[in-house]
């Protein structure tokens, strides 16, 4: 399985969503496909059709949960670079949205994003497949007020104050773990998965999306922004507890190192093969974007 083939295969799915709604409409698409085809490493999606692979071969039948997913995540990239949230300009190696089209309609193109991935988990569930009732409700949840947007919400009040580990914690694996475990759930879910596996990769999700926080920290602080694709150091100017700041560079290095261990070690107990999952994991340990 190429997992370059399988990022494009979410590139092109969504590239077609967009194609076939009517040309009178396009201006009301336009600030939404402009932060999608700005590109990204599309890991949620990723990590979504590595898990359904794992028990399932038809791996594109699921591909509008994994679009779906992917708009969710830019919707809150968009509104995360806000002037109101983190003010960011850069993303992705291009001006951010509200950059190009203006707040107003980057607010609007997020909501725009949000709503299109409902849609399109909805009419995915028309058929009647509780499993995909089911993970469409995950995804819902993992993006909502007791999800990502807890976590938002926790990091907007502590900016310029000093956060307990617990606080921090709590911040990141809600802002940045849900949907990156609700990927890997949905995946396991759509696939058909038992209850002991789905059991174990919640925990995998858990760790892998407390690695990757973790690791956007250390790049925050080292990173080189021609190939993060975004300012360094924007916490610090911001003045927010992160890991770094928590634990310091080095004991941040060793966490991520020993959390991409324990994740590999959890796929190892499960008796499907995992290879794909595991080379996905050792990545997201050693990028440098």
């Amino acid at each position: 399985m190429d997992i370059k083939l399988v990022k494009n295969e979410v590139e092109q799915w969504m590239n077609d969503y967009f194609d076939e709604k009517p040309e009178n409409d396009n201006r009301n698409f336009e600030a939404m496909i402009y932060s999608l085809k700005v590109g990204g490493k599309r890991i949620r999606p990723t990590l979504m059709l590595l898990t359904y692979a794992m028990y399932k071969e038809d791996y594109k039948n699921i591909l509008p949960f994994a679009a779906a997913l992917e708009m969710i995540h830019t919707y809150s990239l968009i509104h995360d670079d806000l002037p109101c949230m983190d003010n960011d300009d850069l993303r992705r190696g291009k001006p951010t949205n509200h950059k190009v089209y203006g707040e107003a309609m980057a607010i609007l193109a997020g909501d725009g994003l949000l709503n299109e991935a409902m849609i399109i988990m909805l009419n995915q569930c028309l058929d009647g497949d509780l499993n995909k009732v089911k993970a469409s409700t995950l995804i819902a949840k993992a993006s909502g007020a007791q999800g990502m947007i807890a976590g938002q919400i926790c990091d907007i009040l502590s900016e310029g104050k000093s956060i307990s580990e617990e606080e921090l914690l709590y911040m990141h694996r809600n802002k940045t773990g849900q949907l990156i475990k609700v990927a890997i759930l949905c995946g396991a879910i759509l696939g058909n998965a038992n209850e002991e596996d789905i059991s174990r990769l919640k925990v995998y999700g858990d760790k892998l999306g407390l690695a990757f926080q973790i690791k956007d920290d250390i790049l925050d602080i080292i990173g080189d922004v021609d190939i993060l694709g975004k300012n360094v150091k924007a916490d610090e100017c911001n003045n927010k507890t992160t890991f770094i700041t928590m634990y310091g560079l080095e004991k941040c290095k060793e966490k991520c190192s020993d959390l991409t261990q324990e994740c590999l070690e959890i796929l190892k107990t499960l008796k499907v093969s995992t290879e794909y999952l595991e080379g996905i994991t050792e990545f997201l340990l050693k990028r440098e974007y």
